[in-house]
């Protein structure tokens, strides 16, 4: 197997532009931050960026882990493929990821400098940095198995070349735990207000008049009860868009992941100036 490696420091873009460069030189494989990508598919592996400290995150991402290593190097050697492209902070990260995984040294260097501009490249640590914005080489939904909260956008572009099916390619932008330095807690009342203060926004909502949360290892489900305005048209369609307005919401103001947002409209209020009161 013929092994590639492109280098850059973190933040410069590497994944942002993997699929582009496994597609310029017919590499079919993509191992990045400890996952194995085939095209559009994740084959195997467990993402760094789902770890909840940097250091953890490093050492997904060069398979310390004898499970994780294995796992991974049997999904390459069953694949039967020829090449494989490697992502890699440096030329001594990669080729100690190709030793862990049992593939030859990395055959072909590819400096990131080599392909993306030193403005791309500004650009992409400014992100980084202010943003913790982090691209996975993946369809969102091929992520959304393994990301269930911390997508932040899918990211579509133009593979420039005749033969590609349809043209174009998606990578998804998201957050890694790890990017909330330490742990931290909001209290259940707070979360209660914030709610509370969303719904009773939405002006076919009369009143909020309880909210439950269930917590979950990865992030939590929400449950309210409402009462609703008298409004002429469907209430499951002002429902599901209200869940939507919820989850949003908190995951932008708390970090959280929301799961499921359960609605349940108790009563229907009638306001006294409608004509047939």
């Amino acid at each position: 197997m013929k092994v590639f490696a492109l280098i850059g420091g973190s933040g410069t873009g590497k994944s942002y532009r993997a699929l582009m460069t496994a597609h310029k030189y017919d590499i079919p494989l993509i191992v990045d931050d400890g996952l194995l990508i085939q095209g559009t598919s994740l084959l195997s592996g467990k993402s760094a960026k789902r770890e909840v400290t940097r250091i953890a995150a490093v050492k997904r991402a060069i398979f310390d882990d004898s499970q994780h290593a294995k796992e991974v190097k049997e999904q390459i050697f069953s694949s039967n493929h020829k090449k494989i492209l490697i992502l890699a902070t440096s030329v001594k990260m990669a080729e100690k990821i190709s030793q862990t995984l049992q593939l030859p040294s990395p055959q072909k260097i590819i400096d990131i400098k080599e392909i993306a501009s030193t403005k791309a490249i500004s650009k992409a640590l400014h992100l980084r940095r202010s943003k913790n914005q982090h691209v996975i080489p993946i369809p969102t939904f091929e992520i959304k198995k393994d990301f269930p909260g911390y997508l932040m956008d899918p990211l579509k572009f133009l593979l420039r070349n005749p033969a590609t099916p349809h043209g174009w390619g998606e990578r998804s932008v998201m957050r890694p735990a790890y990017s909330s330095v330490g742990s931290f807690y909001i209290a259940t009342q707070v979360l209660t207000q914030l709610v509370e203060h969303k719904g009773e926004q939405n002006r076919n909502i009369h009143k909020v008049l309880k909210v439950t949360f269930t917590p979950l290892p990865e992030g939590l489900n929400v449950s309210l009860i409402v009462t609703l305005k008298w409004i002429e048209q469907p209430l499951i369609s002002l429902l599901r868009k209200m869940q939507q307005e919820i989850k949003e919401e908190l995951e932008t103001l708390t970090g959280f992941t929301v799961f499921t947002v359960n609605i349940t409209a108790k009563k229907i209020h009638i306001s006294p100036t409608n004509d047939f009161e």
